[in-house]
Parts: structure tokens; C-alpha cells; sequence
């Protein structure tokens, strides 16, 4: 049963993420690192007894614990980099923000000598004073 379970997992994790990628939905870095998880549940769904040797190998008592250690440990580099992400999203964000604000400033400017240049009328000789 616990194979069964393991096999079926391991595909919908498959079918979910293809889902995502074809909609959009995932970008390609992150499907990686889930398509990765998806194997490492379909060895361990098709092979437990690795789950229950490596219980051994560690000193774990139950393996469900050392599943349950692994989900946690999974689950902290996953925010751990999400939080990276976001990070540099916000730094991103604000650096185009600071750059619109610099390009609306330059934009005002241009905008205030053409209606200089439009109140004085067309025999008044142009200067540039762009220095």
C-alpha cells in the first residue's frame, strides 16, 4: 500500500508541476527542485526499504521520524531561498523605482524648457543649456 501511495504521489507531483509550467504558472528553476523532490518520493515509494536503512544508519528510531525530519529540513531550504528571492525582488523593485523617479525628474525637466520654448515664439533663437 505504502508503494502504491508513494508511486501516486510521485505523479501527481509530476502532473502538477507540468501543469504550472505549461500555464506559467512555475518558472523553470523552481520546477526543477520539484520534480527532484518527485523522484526522491517515487525511489523511496518503490524502495522503503531504503527509508528503513537509512533509519538505521542515522540512529533514528521510527523511520516515519526521519521522513518527518527530512519534510522539515526540505521545507526550511524552501523558505530559506524564497526569502533570498524576495530579497532581491525588493532590492529590484526598488531600483526601478528609483530609476522612474529619475527619469520623470528628467522628463519634467525636458517638458518645462519645451514650454519655454514655445512661449517665447519661433524668432526667439534657441540656447542649449543642457550643461
Amino acid at each position: 500500500m505504502i508503494v502504491i501511495f508513494g508511486i501516486a504521489l510521485a505523479i501527481v507531483i509530476v502532473i502538477v508541476v507540468t501543469w504550472m509550467l505549461l500555464t506559467r504558472r512555475l518558472r523553470e528553476k523552481y520546477a526543477a527542485l520539484w520534480l527532484v523532490i518527485a523522484l526522491a518520493v517515487l525511489i523511496l515509494g518503490i524502495f522503503p526499504q531504503l527509508l528503513d536503512g537509512l533509519t538505521n544508519l542515522l540512529g533514528v528510531q521510527v523511520p516515519a521520524n526521519l521522513l518527518f525530519a527530512m519534510a522539515i529540513v526540505l521545507l526550511l531550504g524552501v523558505s530559506l531561498h524564497l526569502s533570498w528571492e524576495l530579497s532581491q525582488a525588493e532590492d529590484e523593485i526598488r531600483r526601478t523605482a528609483e530609476e522612474v523617479a529619475i527619469l520623470r525628474a528628467q522628463l519634467e525637466t525636458v517638458d518645462h524648457r519645451l514650454d519655454r520654448l514655445d512661449g517665447r515664439g519661433s524668432g526667439a533663437p534657441v540656447s542649449d543649456d543642457r550643461a
